[in-house]
């Protein structure tokens, strides 16, 4: 009983630090630049509210550890650290900071924690990611107007509240937020989205623009071309004849702003730490070496570039499993360019990459905006790649046909189902079905992740499971900002319809597995809000199927108490159904419980209907 109870704590501690504090944790990261006054704020954010927890899910489910291990990136970023660590045995530093052990920690929980929550909640990351660069798109519009009040020849604006305290340092922050409305306008199907992300676009171009730093114009540029280059389609091509156009007008009338500053000493740098590297190529200089190079009297300490940088700390070998996770991440979103958000974290990519031409040189680093040219990117494609691996991430291509094509589709078919607006459920000619998903407003749960690609996502999720559901077959977006399913049914009567035909014995028998099968759902963390006996079918083997599948959700743990009997109390609102499972058979369907569920877990089910039916006094 005590370790039950131990289980039972474990389980809830887990779902909730990796349902709701990563999700806070991760916006926080993304946003909290631009409102708090110092990075050491972002710092403690960072590690109170991502990477202590993740830390904490791993240690209370190490398993998690062998899903990480299966992913080329992590792989290839454990290498590196280690590799890093190893350059300490050769410092030039007479003692070794305990700070350069705990920062690739705070890394590596950066990757964990991206493919924790990109599994158990990737369903939080498109509101997350729109809600940061939301508060982005506020503080740059207020920042710009504030700017060209006072604006005078020469001046760049910084932005924020002190934490981005460097035009150019704030530039990469702009520019990976320029990124993501840039997608959202390539992607977006409705309208209204569009004429609220192109103004947003503006706004983010115009915030790097003023900053006055060459740097992330050429990583726009190269964000812009790699979108175009995965993304083949009219929107791209629009795109890339904008950009040609906007840099010809901008060599044109403001010439100035590419010429005036030069290199900024950028191939003095660059020529002064190739010859450092020269000195040590293969091992480098140690991860904690001091670089410093005096130009014109001016003492930098960065090569601005970050692979000199990885050159000169960790020399040929550190660089061999960095340069890996570059291109292993360019590859794996080219690959997975049918999946959108792979094109959103790989145009991130390119952006840094672009980036860190001209910028940056250490290696590993505590939060900061470096992160959002490398780490941030590297571990949202990591974290995608492992969802999509353990299926909570749909892994088949939406589709965008014509209304013409949409049209020959359903046509000749059979109306399954349908309500006050329409169809909602059509049996195709080749016996396949369409389940059509009406458009919600954009900024709804529903605009965010359409209902067709949960649906899709819940199916194969669960035959991962080993729960029947149905096989997917096709899922399209349509014009109208609805969407819809196509997928092969299962074979069967539902559970309702098989419980008409039964006599009383074979009947409680049905009962009994019912229960079981309840019981293991639950166990499975599976959480079925629309689950009735005419959603459960008893397919022709015997065993039991789920169909209607956009409701539900499946958690990281067996369900707590409070869900199962949410589940069980809809169920009773049918009364044919509590007839059947509640008054006449309920013994049966509790006895079916019992065998896969803990007593503890059974005894509440058990409470909870027996006070929903006891008759008022």
């Amino acid at each position: 009983m005590h370790s039950n109870r131990l289980s039972y704590g474990a389980n809830r501690v887990f779902d909730f630090l990796v349902l709701w504090i990563l999700p806070i944790g991760l916006l926080l990261l993304l946003s909290s630049l631009f409102f708090v006054t110092n990075r050491n704020v972002l710092h403690k954010f960072y590690y109170g509210l991502f990477s202590a927890p993740t830390l904490l899910l791993l240690c209370l489910r190490p398993r998690e550890i062998k899903e990480l291990l299966r992913e080329p990136l992590v792989i290839a970023f454990l290498v590196f650290c280690a590799w890093a660590l190893t350059t300490l045995l050769w410092s030039p530093q007479p003692t070794v900071d305990s700070d350069l052990f705990k920062r690739p920690l705070h890394t590596f929980m950066l990757f964990a924690g991206c493919g924790l929550l990109l599994h158990y909640r990737n369903d939080m990351f498109k509101p997350i990611f729109f809600s940061a660069a939301v508060i982005a798109l506020i503080v740059c519009l207020a920042n710009l107007i504030a700017f060209a009040k006072g604006f005078e020849p020469s001046m760049r604006m910084i932005g924020g509240r002190g934490a981005l305290d460097n035009p150019l340092l704030s530039s990469h922050v702009f520019g990976f937020f320029c990124i993501y409305w840039l997608y959202i306008c390539i992607t977006a199907q409705r309208l209204r989205v569009l004429w609220f992300s192109a103004p947003a676009l503006a706004v983010m171009t115009l915030a790097v623009l003023a900053t006055g730093s060459r740097t992330p114009l050429v990583a726009l540029t190269l964000a812009a071309f790699w979108i175009a280059f995965v993304r083949r389609n009219r929107r791209s091509a629009m795109m890339i004849a904008t950009l040609v156009l906007g840099a010809a007008a901008l060599l044109l009338f403001y010439p100035e702003a590419i010429t005036e500053r030069g290199s900024s000493y950028r191939l003095e740098l660059w020529s002064m730490t190739l010859h450092r590297i020269a000195e040590h190529p293969w091992i480098g200089h140690s991860f904690n070496s001091d670089l410093s190079l005096v130009v014109d009297a001016y003492e930098l300490y960065e090569p601005h570039s970050f692979a000199l940088g990885v050159l000169y700390y960790v020399g040929i070998i550190g660089f061999i499993p960095w340069i890996f996770m570059l291109g292993w991440g360019l590859y794996k979103g080219f690959k997975e360019r049918a999946q959108p958000l792979f094109l959103l974290t790989s145009a991130l990519l390119a952006y840094g990459i672009g980036a860190g031409l001209t910028e940056g040189g250490g290696i590993l680093s505590r939060p900061k905006e470096h992160w959002f040219l490398l780490w941030i990117p590297l571990a949202l494609i990591a974290g995608l790649s492992i969802a999509q691996r353990r299926r909570s991430l749909l892994g088949m291509a939406v589709q965008t046909p014509a209304p013409q094509a949409f049209e020959a589709l359903s046509k000749g078919a059979q109306v399954i189902e349908e309500d006050g607006l329409g169809p909602k459920v059509l049996r195709l000619e080749d016996g396949s079905f369409l389940k059509l998903f009406r458009a919600r407003r954009w900024y709804t749960s529903g605009g965010f992740n359409p209902y067709s690609q949960r649906f899709a996502t819940n199916s194969q999720h669960l035959q991962q499971l080993g729960i029947a559901a149905p096989r997917i077959l096709d899922v399209y977006s349509l014009r109208d900002g609805s969407s819809a399913v196509r997928y092969q049914p299962l074979t069967g009567l539902t559970v309702r319809q098989a419980l008409q035909s039964l006599d009383s014995g074979v009947r409680e028998a049905l009962v009994e597995r019912l229960g079981r099968f309840m019981a293991v759902l639950h166990e499975r963390g599976i959480y079925f809000r629309s689950l009735h006996l005419g959603n459960v079918l008893l397919l022709e083997d015997g065993e039991f199927g789920l169909i209607d599948l956009a409701d539900m959700r499946i958690y990281p743990s067996a369900l707590r108490s409070a869900l199962r009997q949410r589940n069980l109390k809809h169920m009773q609102r049918y009364p044919q159904d509590r007839n059947w499972l509640f008054d006449t058979h309920f013994e049966p369907l509790v006895s079916g419980y019992a065998s896969v569920a803990s007593a503890h877990a059974t005894g509440k089910i058990r409470e909870q209907v027996l006070t929903l039916t006891r008759p008022a006094t």
